[in-house]
């Protein structure tokens, strides 16, 4: 039945029982505890009979969503699915216990049950005797969703105080799932035969001196499983090493949530943790000197491998999406090259690397030779300098004259609060009766349009901000290699090729042992040309004037 025909049958008088309609039901609950599964049955139980009981409705299967809240519909299979299926015309009419199921977020709510009305289909919030199908239903649904929404507010600020006051009164907050420990009345206990393994991760940590992942297999060649039976993984170990709780100190206030309809949490910086020795709630299960050993040695572990990857990385992909085949447009890939006396870096067109010389015959070029080049066009810029300094003014007085950009975006984010606020007025209007529904569409939809164009431009702002600050960047390489402020002599990393470096472009000559290139820098106006020379011996570059 649809829609239209629904609504002319209930203008007549009679009521959504006396009609011929497909009828199925949503439920959920939001946590797997037994009380939760157990209302759960009984939320089946009720609605399948409910339904059946009713000689003209036919009984659709229900949609079902466990442990998971009504704060967001995101993560709701069961509930996406519904949508899907009453766009597909599966059933007429949606029966739920009350609006705090459907959502518990006012523009969640309303979205969903026009969307499901766009479909023909109606849905009844029981509890809440709000039946979607009726004149009045779309005003108090809003009133009651805002109820609703506000009420999950109050009870995430009430949650929040309570784990205040326990982090203030030092009650051990979270879950049980604290290796060594269990938890008891705010206090943890040792639990010894955990504590065990734990303090074998510190001994072999701190002073045998073995690595997490080296750990890792030892644990399981001795046979010791996680609690899932399954080897203990780098994470685990690693959280195990660095909690203080191991050295009998209390820690809290570690996250904060970000908003209470959302489910993200940012960690906190350390020096914002409630922490201090505290043996009687928190007993310890190694001594303070092991545990600080063992985090010394983390901290030097992290620090020199953070440093080995930024030198690797600095050092082998440089050029990446710089060099370009003029043949065919495309970059050049690179590879190495292996020799008897060891590797050498190479780049190759990408035509070639996948099809061999049938792609393209454009020249192989050595990093070597790139970092030939990259110094010798920056010892150019020396030589070239007044020319390039008075590209440097034109260049600054060009980012003075956009130096409002950071007003106009300021100026953008304000324009965009005051839509919002006034969407939460034209609700708070709607709300209250002082508002057609045709009036408020009308109006949400204009600030909604407003926000769409306000919004493409702040991109636009923020997208010329980030730029100008590259130029600025660069602009300012540019003057400390003028001003031999910058020493490469012993060699070029990432970060001084990416702040200047545009692109290099490879041209094939008709000479085999010859390469010409462009090379084009992000602030420069003009490219500088180069030739590379090779011989048996040696390989040499030479270039044109700065043109």
């Amino acid at each position: 039945m649809d829609l239209y025909t629904i609504r002319n049958e209930l203008n007549t008088g009679k009521t959504i029982y006396d009609l011929n309609l497909r009828v199925t039901y949503y439920a959920r609950v939001s946590t797997e505890k037994d009380e939760q599964v157990h209302s759960l049955k009984n939320q089946i139980e009720y609605y399948s009979d409910f339904i059946k009981r009713n000689q003209k409705w036919s009984y659709v299967d229900g949609y079902i969503d466990e442990g998971i809240s009504g704060t967001s519909v995101n993560k709701r299979e069961s509930f996406l699915k519904m949508i899907s299926d009453a766009k597909l015309k599966k059933f007429d009419f949606i029966i739920t216990k009350e609006i705090s199921r459907f959502s518990r977020n006012t523009l969640d709510s309303i979205k969903y049950t026009q969307e499901l009305l766009s479909y023909g289909v109606g849905v009844l919030f029981q509890s809440d005797n709000i039946n979607t199908l009726m004149p009045d239903a779309e005003l108090r649904l809003t009133i009651m969703s805002s109820i609703a929404q506000d009420e999950v507010r109050k009870i995430s600020e009430r949650v929040k105080f309570g784990f205040k006051r326990a982090i203030e009164k030092g009650v051990v907050l979270g879950n049980n799932k604290i290796w060594g420990y269990k938890k008891d009345s705010g206090k943890l206990i040792i639990d010894e035969k955990e504590a065990e393994i734990v303090r074998l991760i510190f001994d072999m940590y701190a002073t045998q001196n073995m690595g997490i992942r080296g750990i890792s297999a030892k644990l399981d060649n001795m046979g010791i499983k996680n609690n899932r039976g399954n080897p203990f993984s780098f994470s685990t170990i690693k959280s195990i090493l660095t909690n203080p709780k191991y050295m009998g100190y209390y820690c809290g206030n570690k996250t904060h949530k970000l908003d209470y309809k959302l489910h993200d949490r940012k960690y906190l910086d350390q020096t914002e943790w409630v922490m201090y020795k505290d043996e009687d709630t928190v007993p310890p299960i190694v001594p303070e000197e092991i545990w600080q050993k063992a985090n010394y040695i983390l901290k030097g572990r992290s620090e020199k491998q953070s440093a080995e990857d930024k030198t690797s990385y600095q050092n082998k992909y440089a050029y990446s999406g710089k060099i370009i085949c003029t043949e065919h447009n495309v970059p050049y890939y690179r590879t190495l090259y292996r020799y008897s006396s060891g590797n050498k870096e190479v780049w190759q067109c990408k035509r070639y690397v996948e099809k061999g010389k049938e792609g393209c015959t454009s020249p192989s070029i050595y990093t070597s030779e790139l970092d030939m080049i990259i110094k010798k066009a920056y010892d150019e810029i020396i030589v070239n300098r007044s020319e390039i300094i008075h590209e440097m003014v034109t260049m600054y007085s060009n980012l003075g004259a956009q130096s409002k950009i950071k007003e106009d975006i300021a100026k953008v984010k304000t324009e965009i609060d005051q839509i919002l606020k006034m969407k939460d007025k034209l609700l708070e209007l709607s709300i209250n009766g002082r508002l057609s529904d045709d009036e408020f569409e009308r109006r949400n939809n204009r600030f909604n349009e407003d926000i769409d164009k306000l919004s493409i431009r702040l991109k636009e702002l923020d997208e010329d901000e980030l730029k100008n600050k590259e130029i600025s960047y660069s602009v300012e390489i540019l003057r400390k290699i003028i001003a031999k402020e910058i020493n490469y002599d012993d060699g070029l990393d990432n970060k001084l090729i990416e702040s200047l470096l545009e692109k290099i472009e490879v041209y094939k000559t008709d000479k085999k042992n010859e390469i010409d290139l462009k090379v084009y820098f992000k602030v420069l106006t003009k490219p500088f040309d180069y030739k590379i020379l090779r011989d048996r011996k040696s390989t040499s570059v030479c270039s044109s004037q700065y043109i």
